[in-house]
């Protein structure tokens, strides 16, 4: 008797192991984002001019900004979902929160787009650049191919974005 209570211990126990390492096995599969490129607006000028086929969705958003961070699931479902279109989210973070506040929310949202951020003081200059129209205000998005361009200075359903991306599309 005793036998089987200690075959059955051991047993539970290597059970318990195995679901263990497998946990960590699959903890370890997850990317975690440690660092995000900060860019000037010169560096960032030419991923808003690219000619090569691909169509692009710039969205500009802040993790403090609640109409951004409500629109970005859509942004990573397009980016899935779509051959031939790449989702740069720019977020426009204060430079002191790039460590504390976004690299944890792009873990925790566990987002898939590339995000890179915009850390340039002259923003009279690069908003204009970007979209002469733009005021500032953010959610904004790029969306631009080779054969069109279009800013928007507003947040998106989930729809709304693709009936957008796929005007984009059309041969």
């Amino acid at each position: 008797m005793k036998k089987l209570i200690f075959v059955l211990v051991v047993s539970m126990g290597v059970s318990s192991c195995k679901k263990e390492e497998t946990t960590k096995n699959t903890l370890q599969k997850t990317i975690k984002v440690t660092s995000v490129k900060s860019y000037t607006y010169n560096e960032l000028k030419p991923l808003l001019e690219k000619n090569d086929g691909t169509t692009y969705i710039i969205n500009f958003w802040a993790t403090w900004c609640g109409p951004c961070v409500k629109e970005l699931p859509y942004f990573e479902k397009i980016n899935k979902e779509y051959k031939n279109v790449e989702v740069i989210l720019v977020s426009l973070d204060f430079p002191k929160q790039v460590e504390k506040k976004l690299i944890p929310f792009i873990n925790k949202k566990k987002l898939q787009s590339q995000v890179i951020h915009l850390d340039d003081i002259n923003e009279d200059v690069w908003i204009k650049a970007i979209d002469s129209t733009w005021s500032g205000a953010i959610p904004a998005t790029l969306i631009y191919n080779t054969k069109n361009r279009k800013f928007y200075e507003k947040s998106f359903d989930y729809k709304t974005l693709e009936n957008e991306l796929k005007t984009f599309l059309k041969p």
